[in-house]
């Protein structure tokens, strides 16, 4: 597993720290805002409305929170608006990523966002630098502890996932995006528990970063730009060994 998946899976493994609940609820509010203001109210209707609302649901949010989000985004609620904007550069080492924001101010998210790459030694590129090395596909991340390998390979790829890789906790399903919510129905009919589901950039090659340091380097930024309160997501294709993770871990 590398980029944006590997990442995925080594914040799985620290699990969410209940000081961050608060700003990734924020997150969640501001991304079915959005997708309600885009594409409807109407879960049913709103394929992307409806991923907002399931990933919420999975953090354990509350219902109420979850409809006044909705209503925002349709008007009945007054609300932000927010600007969606994606930003591409490069991190150590030639690592590319990619960091797709929401935000109400963009020239604060602009600052923010580049000085965190120039601060760890990154740097930022055009539009379309770095995009071209990712494709968006739906990506599942499931625990080897909840899950069979033999029966979720049979179960994905009846449902049209294209791929079943592992690491040395999680399984990672990889599927078309016309195929995501079929193949996400296919887990929970088969009471597979799904660990995490979403529509992610995936690398179509990775950059080994096998030096500590620039591994550190890497991480630092990778991380510091999910925390800032603008951006939603972040996206990367490094390939970093186990054994250099878990020294700089």
């Amino acid at each position: 597993m590398s980029g944006h998946s590997k990442w995925s899976s080594i914040k799985h493994k620290k699990g969410a720290a209940d000081a961050k609940r608060g700003k990734m609820f924020t997150k969640l509010i501001r991304e079915i805002t959005v997708a309600a203001r885009e594409g409807g109210g109407k879960v049913d209707a709103n394929a992307r409305l409806r991923l907002a609302v399931q990933r919420a649901k999975d953090a354990n949010m509350p219902a109420g929170n979850i409809e006044r989000g909705i209503k925002k985004g349709t008007g009945e609620l007054a609300g932000t608006s927010y600007e969606s904007i994606s930003f591409e550069g490069y991190a150590p080492g030639g690592v590319a990523v990619i960091a797709e924001s929401l935000t109400d101010n963009r020239n604060r998210t602009s600052s923010d966002v580049r000085s965190i790459f120039a601060k760890r030694g990154g740097n930022m590129a055009g539009t379309g630098s770095v995009a071209f090395l990712f494709e968006k596909k739906g990506v599942f991340l499931i625990k080897k502890e909840d899950a069979e390998e033999e029966s979720l390979l049979t179960t994905v790829l009846d449902a049209g996932a294209e791929d079943l890789t592992s690491d040395e906790d999680f399984f990672q399903v990889t599927c078309a995006l016309v195929d995501f919510d079929k193949v996400r129905s296919a887990l929970m009919a088969g009471k597979v528990k799904i660990e995490s589901g979403e529509l992610s950039m995936v690398p179509k090659t990775s950059v080994k970063v096998e030096d500590a340091e620039i591994a550190k380097k890497v991480l630092t930024l990778v991380e510091e730009l999910e925390d800032n309160d603008d951006v939603q997501n972040v996206y990367s294709n490094f390939d970093i060994p186990d054994e250099i993770l878990k020294e700089v871990e």
